[in-house]
C-alpha cells in the first residue's frame, strides 16, 4: 500500500512537473480596417503582417508600437494576371532559409471547389517572399501549387524545428479524426500533391477547431489557435512539439480559453516571448495584443 502510494505521489509529481505555468492577457484592442475578413498574423523581419479575404486575398505591412499597428502603405494582392488566386489565405511560412509557402483553405459552400460546394479543398502556394513584397502581386511570384490532399479539412502551413530539421507543420480544422502534418519542405516545394511519397514525414492527433499555427523556437512550443466551437470563443492550447511527435498526440502544456465570442484567426509573438498579437474575422476590434508569462 505504502509503494502504490509512493508511485502515485511520484507520477503526481511528474504530471505537474509536465506542465508549464503558462499566462496569457489581453491587454489592448485596436481595429485594422481593408482587410475583408481577417484570417491570420505574421511577425516577420521586424514587421506584422496581416492577410485576409477582401475582395481578393491579400496580405498588409505593419509596424508594431506600444498597442498600436500602423499600416505602411505595402499592400499585396495574392492575384495572377489580375485574377484571384489565394482567395481565403490561411498561414504563411517562412524561416528565411528554406521555400516560402502560403496556405488557401476553400471552404464547403464554395461553389469554386466543387460543384455541389461540399468538399473542402486545399492548396499549398510556393512563392518568391521577396518578390512578393517587391512587387505586390503573385505575377512571376508563384513557383509551384500544391494540392494539400493529405489534410482532412483545409491547410495553415507553418515552419517548426524537430531534432535539428525544419519542417512545414499544418493542421486541420474538424472537429474529429484532426492531426497535425509535418511536411517536408524540399519535397513540398515540388510536389503537386502532399500525398505523395516523402512529403509527410511525422504526424500527430490533435484537438478540434485549429484555425493557425504559430512556432515558439526558443520554448519548444507549438501554439494552437483554436475555437472553443466552431467559428466561436478563442482557445490557444501550447504543446511541447517534440513529445507530441514522439507519443503521436498532442502534448498539451496549457490550454487557456478566453471568454470572447468572436472567431479567433491568428496570433504570433512580436519582439520578445511576452508580447504577442491575436487577430480575428471581426470588422472591428480584431487585432488584439496580448502579455504572456512563462
Amino acid at each position: 500500500m505504502k509503494l502504490l502510494l509512493l508511485l502515485s505521489l511520484s507520477s503526481l509529481s511528474l504530471f505537474f512537473l509536465d506542465r508549464a505555468d503558462i499566462g496569457l492577457t489581453l491587454t489592448h484592442a485596436t481595429t485594422v480596417d481593408s482587410l475583408g475578413a481577417c484570417q491570420g498574423v505574421s511577425f516577420l523581419n521586424g514587421r506584422a503582417y496581416l492577410y485576409g479575404d477582401r475582395e481578393v486575398g491579400m496580405i498588409r505591412t505593419y509596424t508594431v508600437g506600444p498597442k498600436a499597428l500602423t499600416y505602411t502603405g505595402q499592400e499585396i494582392r495574392l492575384t495572377k494576371g489580375g485574377q484571384d488566386v489565394i482567395n481565403h489565405p490561411t498561414g504563411i511560412a517562412y524561416n528565411g532559409l528554406g521555400p516560402t509557402f502560403i496556405g488557401n483553405s476553400i471552404r464547403p459552400g464554395d461553389a469554386s471547389q466543387n460543384p455541389e460546394g461540399t468538399r473542402w479543398r486545399a492548396v499549398i502556394y510556393s512563392v518568391n517572399w521577396a518578390g512578393l513584397l517587391n512587387t505586390g502581386t503573385l505575377d512571376g511570384n508563384l513557383l509551384n501549387t500544391i494540392e494539400d490532399d493529405a489534410c482532412i479539412q483545409g491547410t495553415r502551413p507553418e515552419y517548426v524545428q524537430y531534432q535539428n530539421r525544419w519542417y512545414v507543420a499544418t493542421a486541420d480544422y474538424g472537429n474529429r479524426t484532426n492531426e497535425v502534418r509535418l511536411y517536408d519542405p524540399a519535397r513540398l516545394a515540388t510536389a503537386k500533391k502532399t500525398s505523395e511519397p516523402g512529403v509527410v514525414v511525422k504526424k500527430f492527433t490533435c484537438s478540434p477547431w485549429v484555425q493557425n499555427l504559430h512556432w515558439i523556437p526558443a520554448k519548444g512550443v507549438l501554439v494552437l489557435i483554436q475555437n472553443q466551437i466552431e467559428g466561436r470563443r478563442w482557445r490557444f492550447t501550447f504543446l511541447d512539439l517534440s513529445k507530441s511527435i514522439e507519443t503521436g498526440r498532442e502534448h498539451v502544456l496549457r490550454t487557456i480559453d478566453l471568454d470572447k465570442t468572436d472567431e479567433l484567426e491568428g496570433f504570433a509573438l512580436l519582439n520578445d516571448q511576452t508580447t504577442g498579437l491575436a487577430v480575428t474575422s471581426s470588422r472591428t476590434n480584431n487585432a488584439h495584443f496580448v502579455d504572456l508569462s512563462w
